[in-house]
């Protein structure tokens, strides 16, 4: 989930649940092109951990995935002096404003979301109130900000229709509190599947099928080896994203972190069997992902340098979030503090 707005500076607002670890499909999507925006945009990127508790977390696994996650945006290229990075948990405006945006959403508009009717089928055995409301904290996420534009995947755009929603509700009671936030169309990353399932998208719920940002060369090379190509007999590398989405998948991870063209790749690997392919694609991954492990796993090493990093992040997130709640607060009739 993406957010701009237009003051003397854009700014982009993004978060990512710490529920798994970072993968090839988050760095390729997005987390890539992200460092290059901190000139044109004031960019916050956050770690969702509220959003991730809607599912059961171990405790100690969240704590260490929500570190790691911070510590790999870093490696990954976003310099904490000219990002805003912070743990959602850590700056409590996210939360108030979720429940008093909670009563501007109504009981159809979140039965009727995707997501909730998907997770659902997956975790019938703790379908809770978190999980059916969650997208009202989105809109908080959001609103807290003031965005002009919203620039979401596909999977995101129906929770962004619900903010809509939820800010012509509020401001058609107390006037102009939010921005209309508008669908922002940007150029997105290489969208990466499944390994083992192509039709699908690369996720940690199919860990066979995902590549890891911190995994070991060995297993991410393993990986590539056993990805699915096809079942036809011509057995050549050529991108046709319909009949043959394994090797269009591969084709696409590989221009990715080469920056090579189809027409360039198919030349490249012309006469050559699936298998030279696949594990040519791994070592290239592999490459590409080195340098991000090393720096996160030196970081990581840096307890006080990662705590000041959250602290510093939390603290003006907190100065632009509070802006907006105490607003909302005295527009609904709360005392103030």
């Amino acid at each position: 989930m993406e957010a701009n707005t237009t003051e003397t500076k854009k700014t982009m607002l993004s978060g990512i649940q710490p529920s798994g670890d970072l993968h090839l499909g988050n760095y390729l999507g997005a987390i890539k092109n992200w460092s290059g925006r901190s000139d044109e945009f004031d960019c916050f990127y956050f770690m969702a951990d509220l959003h991730a508790i809607t599912v059961r977390q171990n405790p100690a696994d969240l704590r260490r995935r929500t570190l790691e996650q911070l510590a790999q945006y870093i490696a990954c290229g976003l310099d904490p002096e000219k990002n805003t990075l912070f743990i959602q948990s850590h700056v409590h405006q996210h939360a108030e404003l979720g429940w008093v945006l909670g009563c501007f959403t109504m009981f159809g508009e979140l039965s009727r979301m995707t997501q909730f009717k998907d997770k659902s089928a997956k975790h019938q055995d703790n379908i809770n109130g978190g999980l059916f409301t969650y997208p009202s904290l989105m809109a908080a996420d959001i609103l807290l900000y003031q965005p002009d534009f919203v620039p979401v995947g596909a999977d995101q755009k129906q929770h962004v229709e619900l903010t809509r929603n939820i800010v012509q509700r509020f401001n058609g009671v107390y006037g102009d509190v939010f921005k209309m936030p508008e669908f922002y169309s940007t150029k997105e990353g290489a969208r990466v599947m499944c390994l083992t399932a192509p039709e699908n998208k690369m996720s940690k719920s199919a860990p066979e099928g995902c590549v890891f940002l911190m995994e070991k060369p060995e297993d991410i090379a393993r990986k590539f080896k056993r990805a699915i190509t096809d079942s036809d007999t011509e057995h050549c590398v050529r991108f046709d994203a319909e009949n043959k989405p394994g090797v269009s998948n591969l084709m696409n991870i590989y221009a990715a972190v080469t920056g090579k063209g189809m027409d360039e790749i198919e030349t490249e690997f012309d006469g050559q069997g699936y298998g030279t392919f696949k594990t040519a694609v791994g070592e290239a991954v592999i490459e590409t992902l080195r340098p991000i492990r090393e720096e996160a796993t030196r970081i990581l090493s840096d307890k006080a340098y990662l705590e000041s990093v959250y602290r510093n992040g939390a603290e003006k997130a907190s100065r632009v979030a509070e802006k907006t709640l105490r607003k909302v607060y005295k527009k609904v009739g709360f005392i103030p503090r």
